[in-house]
């Protein structure tokens, strides 16, 4: 890399630790090409990115942002997998590193929060925003439906005693 290029490499990874949810720090020693690049594309369809970052650049990038405290990270062969949403990029660097234990999770930061490989196992295992709003969603709309049964009930208990009454008058 060029000087130039250099700069460039790490404003880009400036900016990403400072505008990510979350970022997860893996090696990668002894994945293939090709199982690499499927790992790139699960990420990407989940809406994450992940980059070989070269150790003393990205040590570079994270002077000044929140995620400072995971510059020990960065030994090795390390890849950085990030996402805006918190829950992402954990839940795929974990879903794809039980099928390749060449992945090995080193730990990563969410916000300001270092976290340890066990921090980002446990974020993994939380449900996902659009799982969350689906649920409080449903969480709402269930006690409406409740409320309208209520409601409409005594309406059309009253209506019948009516109708009895009726009968009762018509028939005396």
């Amino acid at each position: 890399m060029e000087r130039a290029e250099k700069r460039e490499f790490v404003t880009e990874l400036n900016e990403v630790f400072k505008a990510s949810g979350s970022v997860v720090v893996a090696h990668y020693a002894g994945v293939t090409v090709a199982q690499m690049n499927d790992f790139r594309s699960k990420m990407r369809a989940a809406g994450g990115t992940v980059k070989v970052a070269k150790n003393r650049l990205a040590k570079i990038a994270l002077q000044g942002t929140h995620a400072e405290t995971m510059t020990d990270l960065f030994k090795g062969q390390t890849l950085i997998a990030y996402a805006a949403d918190p829950i992402t990029a954990p839940k795929v660097v974990m879903d794809y590193a039980k099928t390749n234990d060449k992945l090995v999770i080193l730990g990563g930061s969410m916000g300001s929060t270092a976290l340890d490989a066990n921090g980002v196992k446990s974020l993994a295992t939380l449900p996902s925003l659009d799982e969350l709003r689906a649920k409080l969603l449903g969480m709402i709309q269930t006690p409406a439906t409740r409320i309208a049964g209520v409601v409409q009930a005594p309406a059309s208990q009253l209506a019948r005693v009516f109708a009895a009454y009726a009968k009762k008058d018509e028939a005396a």
